[in-house]
C-alpha cells in the first residue's frame, strides 16, 4: 500500500478483522503496495461478471445499494483511520466501475474497454471530477469523484460501442 501521505507521514493500516475496513479496502485489494485503485477496479471486474447477467432493473438496484453502502463505509473507514481519502479505500472504485458497466455490451472487449476508460477518468480527474475530489468531504466526497468518473467512462463506452 502507498505507505506515506503527501506530507511524508505513514498511513495507518486498516484492521482487516473489522468488517467496515475489510469491505472499504475491497477484501484486501486496497492493501496492494502498488496501484491499490487499479487492484480495487480489478476486483470490481470480478464482481461485475455475475452481475452482468441480471436484468437492468436488478443491476441498478444492486448498484444503488453498493453506492449507498459505500458512502457510509468509506466515511466510516476514513474516520477510523483519520485519513480523508486513504488510497487503500477502494469501495469507491468498485462502485465507479460498476456504474461504468451499466447497460454495457456483452463480452470481454467491453469489460476491458470499461476498465481502461474508468481508470483513465479516475486517474486523470478532468473537471468536475478533480473539483469534487477536493471540495466534497466525508464518505460522499470519497465516492462522488469515482461515481462521476464512472459516468464519464460509461458515456465513453456507450459512444465507442455505438460507433463500432
Amino acid at each position: 500500500m502507498a505507505s506515506t501521505t503527501s506530507e511524508g507521514r505513514s498511513l495507518p493500516k486498516p484492521v482487516m478483522g473489522n468488517i467496515t475496513h475489510l469491505l472499504a479496502f475491497g477484501f484486501g485489494a486496497g492493501c496492494s503496495p502498488k496501484a491499490p485503485g487499479t487492484m480495487g477496479t480489478l476486483l470490481a471486474v470480478g464482481l461485475y461478471l455475475p452481475l452482468s447477467h441480471l436484468p437492468l432493473v436488478y443491476y441498478l438496484l444492486v448498484l444503488s445499494l453498493v453506492v449507498l453502502l459505500g458512502i457510509w463505509l468509506c466515511g466510516k473507514a476514513a474516520r477510523d483511520l483519520g485519513v480523508h481519502d486513504h488510497p487503500g479505500i477502494v469501495w469507491d472504485e468498485i462502485a465507479g466501475y460498476l456504474l461504468t458497466m451499466t447497460a454495457a455490451p456483452d463480452g470481454w472487449l467491453w469489460i476491458l474497454v470499461g476498465f481502461g476508460l474508468f481508470r483513465l477518468f479516475d486517474i486523470w480527474k478532468p473537471w468536475p471530477i478533480r473539483w469534487l475530489d477536493r471540495q466534497v468531504a466525508g464518505g460522499l466526497g470519497i465516492m462522488l469523484d469515482d461515481l462521476v468518473a464512472g459516468v464519464f467512462a460509461a458515456i465513453g463506452l456507450q459512444l465507442i460501442a455505438a460507433l463500432l
